[in-house]
């Protein structure tokens, strides 16, 4: 049974929204194959579970409550939720699939909010980036980390805002799902190594100066998991961008034939 977390239900609404989330996903995936349509290629269907066991992770069960005493267990979790989890879902194309599951006008109304102003705004690696990477050094290097930190009931706030700027960001970089104003090559490394290196100096800078009310040896512990458990995860999102790039550069004589995916 999930805890609450100062939040009389947050763990219940959490657990239920995710498992809504999961059948969803399934449920659309399979409506393809009964349709007559080309198959959801299962790897999509796993990176998305693993998505939502991922948030699962960090926000219920011992992880979640260690993270409102314990620095570095918080810092775990914000690396699940605001680095892993976004990339896995990302991965999973879950806009794909919603607009090859909506009827035809559900999806162009989808479409029509993707190209929307906002959304170009929030999609581009720039803003994503100053979002994601940004609001990191707000919380962590000002006394706003302190004042929430404090706050357990702020946790699922927080959890939340993670995962959003990290898909935001993820997917600006090596997103999947169709993006007509995607951002070149070129820019999105550029961002990207920016944002990578931001977070690896917010790191360095906990280590040297603990958040109030942070014992300097639990900050320490945070800033290194922080630190090259990030670098980590931002290999990972480097290689796969790398690996984009280069396919996308390949002659056309010499890529595979479009898969359906």
């Amino acid at each position: 049974m999930p805890e609450d977390h100062g939040q009389p239900g947050a763990s219940w609404l959490l657990l239920a929204s995710l498992t809504v989330a999961a059948v969803l996903y399934l449920a659309a995936a399979r409506s393809r194959t009964r349709a007559g349509a080309t198959a959801w290629p299962a790897h999509r269907g796993i990176l998305w579970l693993l998505g939502l066991a991922t948030i699962a992770t960090a926000a219920l069960g011992p992880l979640a409550d260690a993270a409102h005493h314990d620095f570095a267990a918080h810092l775990a979790a914000h690396l699940l939720v605001g680095m892993l989890a976004p990339l896995l879902i990302v991965l999973s194309a879950p806009v794909t699939l919603a607009l090859r599951a909506l009827d035809v006008g559900r999806a162009r109304r989808v479409s029509r909010l993707l190209n929307s102003r906002p959304a170009r705004f929030l999609t581009d690696p720039a803003p994503a980036a100053i979002l994601n990477v940004g609001s990191l050094w707000a919380l962590y290097a000002t006394p706003l980390g302190a004042a929430m930190l404090g706050k357990p009931a702020l946790h699922p706030l927080l959890l939340t805002h993670f995962f959003l700027t990290g898909y935001l960001f993820t997917a600006s970089i090596v997103g999947v799902d169709p993006a007509p104003h995607r951002r070149s090559f070129r820019l999105r490394l550029v961002v990207v190594v920016l944002a990578i290196a931001a977070h690896s100096i917010l790191a360095k800078h906990l280590y040297g100066h603990p958040p109030a009310g942070t014992p300097a040896a639990a900050a320490e512990s945070g800033a290194l998991l922080m630190y090259y458990g990030g670098d980590l995860l931002a290999l990972a999102l480097i290689v796969l961008f790398c690996a984009q790039w280069y396919r996308a550069a390949r002659p056309p004589a010499r890529r595979p034939a479009r898969r359906s995916d």
